[in-house]
C-alpha cells in the first residue's frame, strides 16, 4: 500500500485509535483524526498538517459529519482508509438501563458510524477504491454477559449492517473489513470510560459480579497488546482480498469457538422442531 493513501480513523484520542494513528504517522501515512477534544489529541501526537488533520467531529451528528468528510477531501484530496472505532462500554442490565441510556449508546456507536459511512461513501464510490474497517467487539458476536446486552446489542447491529455493506459496495471496489477485538489493554474498562447504569438493581448479582469485575480485575490486567492490533490493521489494509470477519486476540477466537459450538450443539438438539414446519 502506497504511503500517500489517506486514512480517515475516528476515535483517534486513546486507546486502539491512537495507536493505530500513532503508527500510521510514523509509517508515513497521511492521518485525519477525529476526536472530541483535539488538545487531548495533540497532547500525544506532533506531526504537521501536511500529515495530520485533527477534526473536532459530533459523530451523532450527520451534518457535523458530513463536513467534516469534506473537510479530509479538500485538505488531502481523497480519503482511502476508513476506520470506524470511535465508540463507549456501557453497562447495565436490560431491565435497570433507562431508554435514553439504551438510545445514547446507540447512537454512538450504530448511528455514528453510519453517518460516517452514509458520508464518506459517495467519494469512495466515486474513485472505485478504498477500505472500511467497523470495529466491532467479540461481544457483537457472543452475547451471552450480563450486564452487556445494549453494548452487545450495538455490536451485534454493527456485525449485521457491515456483512450487508460489503456486499453492497464490492462492485465499487471498496474492501469491508468487520473486526471483532477482545480484551485490549486500553482505559475502554476505566471509570471515565465504561459508562454504568444510572439506577443499579441489586437484584441483579451476576451483572453487579460482572460490573465489579471489570472494573476492579480486568482494567489494566487485559491480555491483548493495542499496538499489535494497530500493526494488524495496518498489515490488513495492504491485502488484496481482505477478510470480512477478522478477529483480533486469542480470547476473541476462543469466544468465538465457544459460541460456534454453543449454536451448533442447540441446533442439531432441536432440529426436529426446526425443519416440522414445511408445508
Amino acid at each position: 500500500m502506497n504511503t500517500e493513501n489517506v486514512w480517515f480513523v475516528t476515535g483517534a484520542s486513546k486507546g486502539l485509535g491512537l495507536a493505530l494513528v500513532k503508527q500510521l504517522l510514523q509509517e508515513g501515512f497521511k492521518v485525519v483524526a477525529t476526536t472530541r477534544s483535539i488538545p487531548a489529541l495533540m497532547a500525544e501526537l506532533n506531526f504537521g498538517l501536511d500529515q495530520l488533520l485533527p477534526l473536532e467531529v459530533n459523530l451523532t451528528d450527520s451534518l457535523d459529519v458530513k463536513l467534516a468528510i469534506e473537510k479530509s477531501i479538500a485538505h488531502f484530496g481523497k480519503i482511502d482508509v476508513i476506520v470506524n472505532n470511535a465508540g463507549y462500554g456501557q453497562l447495565g442490565t436490560i431491565e435497570e438501563l433507562t431508554d435514553e441510556e439504551a438510545r445514547q449508546n446507540f447512537d454512538v456507536n450504530v448511528f455514528g458510524v453510519l453517518n460516517v459511512i452514509r458520508h464518506a461513501m459517495p467519494y469512495l464510490r466515486a474513485q472505485q477504491s478504498g477500505h472500511i474497517f467497523n470495529i466491532a467487539s467479540v461481544g457483537g458476536y457472543f452475547g451471552g454477559f450480563a450486564g452487556w446486552g445494549i453494548y452487545c446489542s450495538t455490536k451485534f447491529a454493527m456485525a449485521g449492517f457491515t456483512e450487508a455493506l460489503a456486499e453492497e459496495v464490492k462492485e465499487f471496489g471498496v474492501k469491508v473489513t468487520l473486526v471483532y477485538p477482545g480484551y485490549f489493554r486500553t482505559d475502554f474498562l476505566s471509570k471515565g470510560s465504561l459508562k454504568t447504569p444510572l439506577n443499579s438493581i441489586l437484584a441483579y448479582q451476576s451483572a453487579r459480579e460482572s460490573e465489579n469485575l471489570h472494573l476492579n480485575a480486568i482494567d489494566g490486567n487485559q491480555p491483548n497488546d493495542p499496538d499489535k492490533a494497530a500493526a494488524a490493521l495496518i498489515a490488513i489494509s495492504k491485502e488484496q482480498k481482505p477478510p470480512v470477519h477478522l478477529l483480533l486476540g486469542k480470547d476473541s477466537y476462543d469466544m468465538v469457538q465457544q459460541k460456534i459450538s454453543i449454536m451448533t450443539q442447540e441446533v442439531e438438539q432441536w432440529k426436529e422442531v426446526s425443519v416440522s414446519t414445511a408445508f
